[in-house]
């Protein structure tokens, strides 16, 4: 029995095809969304796509979602719209949140998924690890820790609504 197999997975009702398109469109709107990005010092911290974390992680799941935030990262700084610190400030968010989803099907325990998973875990992996050795900067982690929290706050509540809409339209058990 693999993990898509058990009971719990978000993901063992969706087919492998509509998980694939629902990821590769999730990826589309949040690099599609990227511009929307306030930049505070060295990051450019992005509500909207914390908004895309907390959809990605209830509708495909942590590790789909996990992919849709790798895709978004790498497409957002190749294309010059997010810096190194989108790697950190998205991976833990949508993994907490999938799982969160995942083990509670509660939207707001998702939403606190990614706040934690990006607010304190990614600020803390970009302050020590991305920012010094891929950046070139010393940060003090708090200079990470309340940007990626408000905005990572704000993409959370959206997506606590978007959550909600996509409840009453049938696409979330």
């Amino acid at each position: 029995m693999s993990i898509h197999d058990s009971p719990s997975s978000t993901t063992s009702a969706i087919p492998p095809a509509r998980l694939i398109a629902y990821s590769v469109a999730l990826a589309a709107l949040a690099v599609a969304l990227s511009p929307i990005s306030i930049p505070i010092g060295i990051a450019k911290v992005s509500p909207t796509q914390h908004f895309i974390n907390v959809i990605a992680g209830a509708l495909v799941g942590p590790w789909w979602g996990l992919a849709v935030a790798l895709v978004t990262s790498l497409v957002r700084n190749a294309i010059g719209l997010g810096t190194p610190l989108a790697f950190p400030g998205s991976v833990f968010g949508v993994v907490l949140a999938g799982l969160a989803y995942r083990h509670t099907r509660n939207v707001y325990f998702t939403a606190l998924g990614e706040v934690i998973g990006t607010g304190l875990i990614g600020a803390a992996v970009g302050a020590l690890l991305v920012a010094p050795y891929l950046m070139g900067k010393d940060l003090a982690l708090t200079v990470l820790i309340l940007p990626f929290l408000l905005s990572s706050a704000v993409g959370a509540a959206l997506g606590v609504v978007g959550l909600q809409v996509l409840r009453r339209l049938g696409y979330l058990r």
